[in-house]
């Protein structure tokens, strides 16, 4: 089947089958019958046989309707998937063993191939360079636009020392490059903090799995003890998490108010508040994203932006805060669907909408081009890193966090010499990801 063709074939379809549910819904109410979209229910019929009865040549209708199924769910959620009986039984293998992998954190939801959201600090992907925005157009010489999101996970993992093929396209770089990444047992980077200038302590947080609030509480003590008087807590990067941990660590800062809500269908809301009780710093506090913030940070981030209790710098997050459950389907597969969503305590559900940091610095972190004549080889195997230590000099990000809390850049709006024009920006650079439409 023509390739283009396909491709629009499984939009339309995924559109279609959308609406054919949305009419049903409908047709469930005998007084909505009569409503527009219900006639849709005939179009897809009539579409769906025209396909089978006039193409060029007799598609694979089961490709054509798995498709559209997988097209459907990542219009809702793009961190959804449908797995078939197959497909769900090596995803329920693959969680039962700890398994190597390339340290890649995926998603769709802005490109129909995969998407990487992050590479974790220190794994095979981040020494080869991919970075938030970078597509991964196949894995294994298997394309992904129709693959499902856990099933991609699934084969990116094996045995270390075991390679795969990827195939990525990136922004800067017209065409799909090849490259080969040797797998390895992927480590989180350590959490760590310290002091930079006098009174200003810097806590680093690559991620929020559990104990991570824990153990910044901790950090939090430590540099206290050595005199820090101004916190900037660094949640760039933060893309792996458990969603308990972002208002666990949003109650480290903030004595009142919410946190968050976490809202479904069929999903009792839950509304997360600050306990006061938990607090262990009431001083001046900065937060840093970036496209890389996901989840429990973005959890984080926002509560503590909408309650007025720190400065947010850097770029807007990736945009997921969500529970999700693996709902078995009649073919023995399954739906791995979001079942209730976050919201901030300004009521933003924060997979539309992403966290906006109030001070929007974008990132000065380039990374490395793939270069065809180095592709080809395997990536080494690296044990998993701490980050570099930010330098302030070099970091646009921090260095504006910090003269925030200084109070030079209030002191520099506020000089004639500094007005800003109407006209001019209020951004101090562009941010990476596009706004949700």
């Amino acid at each position: 089947m023509n390739r283009t063709f396909k491709n629009v074939l499984v939009t339309v379809s995924g559109m279609l089958v959308g609406l054919l549910l949305v009419g049903a819904v409908l047709g469930q109410n005998p007084a909505a019958q009569a409503n527009e979209p219900y006639r849709h229910l005939n179009v897809f019929t009539e579409v769906f046989a025209r396909i089978k009865s006039d193409y060029v040549e007799e598609p694979d209708m089961k490709n054509v309707t798995l498709g559209a199924i997988n097209g459907l769910l990542v219009t809702v959620d793009p961190f959804a998937s449908y797995l078939d009986a197959g497909q769900y039984k090596a995803y329920l293998k693959a969680k039962e063993a700890k398994r190597a992998g390339l340290g890649l954190v995926l998603s769709r939801k802005y490109s129909a191939e995969l998407s990487v959201v992050d590479a974790i600090p220190g794994s095979p992907a981040d020494q080869m360079g991919l970075t938030t925005g970078d597509i991964i157009e196949a894995i294994n010489g298997v394309s992904t636009r129709d693959m499902p999101l856990a099933y991609a996970d699934v084969m990116l993992e094996g045995e270390p020392g075991t390679t795969v093929e990827l195939t990525v396209l990136r922004l800067r770089k017209p065409e799909p490059t090849k490259i080969v990444l040797s797998r390895s047992m992927v480590v989180m980077p350590t959490l760590t903090a310290r002091m930079i200038g006098q009174d200003t302590g810097l806590i680093t947080v690559p991620d929020l799995s559990s104990g991570k609030s824990a153990q910044v509480a901790s950090k939090v003590r430590e540099l206290e003890r050595q005199g820090m008087k101004k916190l900037v807590l660094d949640l760039r990067h933060a893309a792996t998490s458990e969603a308990g941990e972002g208002a666990a660590l949003a109650s480290l800062f903030l004595d009142s108010g919410v946190i968050a809500t976490l809202e479904g269908q069929k999903y009792e809301k839950e509304t997360f508040k600050a306990d006061p009780s938990k607090v262990v710093w009431k001083g001046e506090l900065a937060v840093l994203t970036n496209r890389g913030t996901m989840g429990a940070a973005e959890i984080t981030a926002a509560a503590l932006q909408d309650n007025k209790r720190a400065k947010v710098v850097g770029e807007r997050t990736y945009g997921d805060a969500a529970v999700r459950k693996a709902i078995p389907t009649g073919d023995g597969g399954a739906l791995l669907l979001a079942v209730a969503k976050f919201k901030t305590p300004e009521g933003k559900t924060i997979q539309e909408t992403s966290v906006t940091p109030a001070f929007a610095v974008a990132g000065n972190e380039g990374a490395p081009d793939l270069e065809d004549d180095d592709a080809a080889a395997p990536a080494a195997a690296p044990e998993a890193r701490r980050p570099e230590p930010a330098k302030p000099a070099d970091d646009a990000i921090l260095k504006k966090a910090i003269e925030l809390l200084s109070g030079k850049a209030e002191q520099a709006a506020a000089s004639p010499a500094a007005a800003v024009s109407p006209r001019q920006p209020k951004v101090l650079g562009p941010l990476n990801v596009p706004a949700k439409q």
